[in-house]
């Protein structure tokens, strides 16, 4: 491991840069398993992934060199397991901040935890919980954003990037910084019990809030309201004026 020149973080103190793997999660989760010391906070960067993964396994495709894509460990052992989405609000808060010091007001929270400018992907995570008993062990927090890249395939309909948004070249390392800064304010957050603060920072900053819209579910499409986010994670929307709560392979927002 390196020394960061993060100062005053656990949070990306520990930092590994690799030129290529297949997934930044991957590489993290195969450290645990071989039972090496791997100290809370590490972060470990690729220049380039080549099997990164979201959710639903889609792959997460991206230009080496040009973007962040990462894992971070965290070992949330004070959150039982029953509210790990609420360890899920707290990294999305954390990247969202980072993001709207740069972006602005157009930057949102796609539930349940993709990052959009306007009705575009700026990127996404895939967290992975180990339990122990009723507790989470280890968390690997995989995240991948769209920085300096330019040109997406066609797969990626409605992706976006911070160069596209600022037409300039943006720092990586500089960016990494911050949202290792303000992941750490918020996972300090939920560990001090601050458990309704990081509810209500997560759902005002959600993408498509209280806005008629158009979802899918199952062989329908309808037009609903987002109303709000059960405490387990499930999205509540309003439809016909009831509201119902999905899971995220239960609903599909029509936005491309």
């Amino acid at each position: 491991m390196q020394n960061n020149i993060i100062s005053g973080l656990f949070v990306g103190q520990n930092l590994l840069t690799l030129k290529e793997v297949d997934s930044t999660n991957n590489f993290l989760k195969s450290l645990l398993a071989n039972s090496e010391p791997v100290i809370e906070g590490t972060v470990i960067m690729a220049e380039r992934q080549f099997a990164g993964r979201g959710q639903h396994q889609n792959k997460w495709l991206s230009e080496p060199g040009k973007n962040l894509t990462f894992s971070l460990l965290l070992k949330p052992s004070f959150l039982n397991a029953v509210h790990q989405f609420d360890l899920t609000r707290a990294i999305s808060v954390g990247v969202y901040e980072a993001l709207y010091k740069v972006l602005g007001n157009e930057v949102k929270i796609k539930w349940p935890n993709d990052l959009y400018y306007g009705d575009r992907k700026l990127g996404g995570m895939l967290i992975e919980n180990t339990l122990q008993g009723e507790r989470i062990n280890n968390s690997v927090v995989g995240i991948g954003l769209n920085v300096n890249q330019e040109e997406f395939s066609a797969e990626a309909v409605n992706a976006t990037s911070v160069k596209q948004i600022l037409h300039k070249d943006y720092d990586l390392r500089v960016l990494l910084s911050e949202i290792c800064s303000q992941i750490q304010q918020y996972y300090l957050h939920l560990k001090a019990g601050k458990v309704e603060l990081i509810r209500s920072e997560y759902l005002k900053r959600l993408y498509w809030l209280n806005q008629q819209k158009p979802f899918k579910a199952g062989d329908e499409v309808f037009s609903g309201v987002i109303n709000g986010v059960a405490e387990n994670g499930l999205l509540s929307v309003q439809k016909d004026g009831n509201s119902k709560l999905y899971n995220l392979k239960e609903i599909e927002f029509l936005n491309k």
